[in-house]
């Protein structure tokens, strides 16, 4: 009897696996930003006519329910409440918390403002992530990163279309809600280091956001055509797979090299602007782009060359499943 021996790869393994896994989160996190965009460009739409509840009630309960059925649809009826399960409760509490109020502040900031000065402000997220991720998530971050971020701050403060002094409840509102936005997405990458569960990250927000806003829904409730539901609905299936498709994003890249590609919505948003509200974009905002562009790509090379940094038994787990795969092999 011969007995073969499989391959296992070697101590490169690990580094390609590391590598598969980053280059899977940018592919993620573009795609991302082409869905989340489209979704806020409905945002802009609607906010001309509707309260925020009456928005967030219908999308909210919406997004909860395709969560209910995606899981029905993979795993039968036994496995919905599995797909809502959380083993991260306090995690869980916060982050749908701070995605109601990001929600609420993006809905008004919107409203107040151009989509390039809104957009301005999400370039801040990596700095906010660089900030929270120290403390929430144990990641340390390399002084070459700050000077990434750095960079990348300046060429947001190059995308403000009438300079930084301008400063209105709009862009307080804005910048609030970036903050907000910013800590739902280290939370879920924080959840993410403890479980696998995608769908009950994408639920509970959204559920909590339906609920908190049904309250208020009574006292702002205006009459809705089919061509409105219609456009809800829209935002609703590109927000469920703008989310789900962000938190397995942040399972396999570190959330400060999530948040500066996301500054890819800036090139998605000029071309909306343009085409659907007939906004005109200076040459400030297209300096301001290619700044923040190149370093989310520094951030990519920065991590492709220490190995990648992706979630804590990440790719380490998946070079320990393949090890032992082979080596519980029969022999032939």
């Amino acid at each position: 009897m011969t007995t073969r021996v499989r391959k296992t790869g070697g101590a490169g393994a690990p580094q390609r696996l590391a590598n598969r896994a980053t280059l899977a989160g940018v592919a993620l996190v573009l795609l991302y930003t082409a869905l989340i965009s489209s979704a806020d460009a409905i945002t802009k739409f609607i906010s001309g006519s509707f309260a925020a509840p009456q928005l967030y009630v219908l999308s909210g309960a919406l997004v909860a329910s395709f969560c209910l059925g995606a899981e029905w649809l993979k795993s039968g009826s036994e496995g919905v409440m599995d797909a809502i399960r959380t083993s991260r409760p306090v995690e869980m509490g916060v982050r749908s918390c701070a995605t109601v109020i990001a929600s609420v502040c993006y809905f008004y900031a919107f409203k107040l403002l151009e989509f390039a000065e809104v957009f301005v402000f999400i370039g801040l997220m990596p700095i906010f992530a660089g900030l929270m991720s120290g403390p929430l998530l144990k990641e340390k971050v390399s002084l070459a990163v700050w000077f990434a971020l750095g960079a990348g701050f300046i060429g947001i403060v190059c995308l403000f279309p009438e300079g930084v002094h301008a400063v209105s409840l709009g862009h307080l509102i804005a910048f609030g809600a970036t903050a907000s936005g910013t800590l739902s997405m280290v939370m879920a990458r924080r959840i993410g280091q403890h479980e696998r569960n995608a769908l009950a990250q994408v639920f509970w927000p959204n559920a909590t956001l339906a609920l908190v806003m049904a309250v208020a829904l009574p006292f702002v409730f205006r009459p809705m055509g089919l061509h409105d539901l219609f456009w809800i609905a829209a935002y609703a299936g590109f927000l469920f797979f703008a989310r789900w498709v962000l938190v397995v994003a942040l399972r396999l890249l570190a959330a400060y090299v999530v948040t500066p590609l996301m500054n890819l919505q800036f090139v998605w948003m000029v071309i909306m602007g343009a085409l659907i509200f007939g906004e005109t974009t200076q040459a400030n905002v297209f300096l301001g782009s290619a700044i923040v562009i190149g370093s989310g790509l520094y951030l990519i090379y920065d991590q492709l060359a220490r190995g990648g940094i992706v979630r804590a038994g990440g790719y380490k787990t998946l070079a320990a499943e393949e090890e032992a795969s082979d080596r519980a092999a029969p022999a032939e």
